[in-house]
């Protein structure tokens, strides 16, 4: 059975305020929406998504305004950056208020918020008038979906209402930093870049996140497809890799966009989606440069190719 698909702001409210799960699009990639307020209602986004519970989501907001309602004497940096940033795609990482349930946070003693640049979900977000806790919409651990189409292939009527935004404009996940510390650390690259981040704050910013994992996106495997994935620096390695495994009967598909960054991460997550469509034995991505977007690009192929956990 699959999810009803459409462009009702109004009706998206109302299956939200009655603890339901509403696909929301955003510009970079299509989240898993609940009441962030409502425990049964973001329980049910765990089992949707098949997540492990102690992963954190998170809490999309109206505007910046509302920041101080779910964080705990935000520091500097979280100011500077959601003053800056939102809407866009940051996440900022900030001591939880109390009122935060264990689980939006994952049992964690911080909270992860974002404000999304996406006219349909500004809308719902203002008219809804609270958070909604909202990790991408599909399963966890596999490709993240950039349409609507993409998230009823993947949930089906496991999601009450999938709220139809078009296509993702950036493609890739927001960028995720920890504003908890003496010092800012980006925890996932994203559609803010390092670069852009660090004009920004005018000051210290680790740029490579360590210690457990405390944010999505930040296990060593994820956004995977079913195909395995093998990467290269340059067009050259991967054309005689292809050509290698055609010639033993193996079906390929190549993943290049040189150094146009914006439509390598646009297409990043389809591209992925259509080779596993095709019945390719084997995903060949060329690396895009290691600047700019390109990190996050990065970052989201390395994972696509690393080892699977068992299951």
């Amino acid at each position: 059975m699959s999810a009803t698909i459409g462009t009702d702001v109004g009706y998206a409210v109302e299956v939200i305020r009655s603890g339901g799960l509403v696909a929301i699009p955003t510009e970079t990639v299509y989240g898993l929406g609940a009441d962030a307020s409502n425990e049964s209602a973001v329980r049910r986004i765990f089992v949707a998504k098949g997540r492990p519970v102690d992963h954190p989501v998170i809490v999309h907001l109206a505007d910046g305004a509302q920041l101080s309602s779910w964080s705990r004497h935000p520091s500097a940096a979280a100011l500077l950056l959601a003053e800056t940033c939102w809407p866009g795609p940051l996440t900022i990482i900030v001591p939880r208020a109390d009122t935060v349930l264990d689980v939006v946070t994952g049992g964690r003693d911080t909270v992860g918020l974002r404000v999304p640049a996406h006219p349909l979900t500004a809308e719902l977000l203002a008219r809804f008038g609270g958070g909604i806790a909202a990790p991408s919409a599909n399963r966890f651990g596999r490709i993240s979906p950039t349409n609507a189409a993409h998230v009823a292939d993947d949930l089906g009527a496991a999601v009450d209402y999938i709220l139809d935004g078009g296509q993702a404009a950036i493609g890739v996940e927001s960028t995720i930093v920890d504003c908890t510390g003496d010092v800012p650390q980006i925890l996932r690259h994203g559609g803010v870049t390092d670069d852009e981040l660090a004009t920004m704050l005018d000051g210290p910013l680790e740029r490579s996140p360590s210690g457990p994992s405390r944010a999505p996106g930040m296990l060593a495997s994820h956004y995977a497809p079913r195909a395995p994935v093998e990467l290269y620096e340059s067009g050259d390695e991967a054309f005689w890799r292809a050509k290698e495994l055609q010639d033993v009967g193996i079906g390929v598909a190549v993943i290049d966009y040189g150094s146009n960054l914006g439509a390598y991460a646009r297409q990043l997550y389809s591209d992925l989606r259509a080779a596993d469509g095709s019945g390719a034995g084997t995903i060949i991505a060329v690396l895009p440069p290691a600047a700019g977007l390109g990190h996050a690009i990065r970052d989201r192929l390395t994972k696509a190719a690393a080892p699977r956990p068992p299951t």
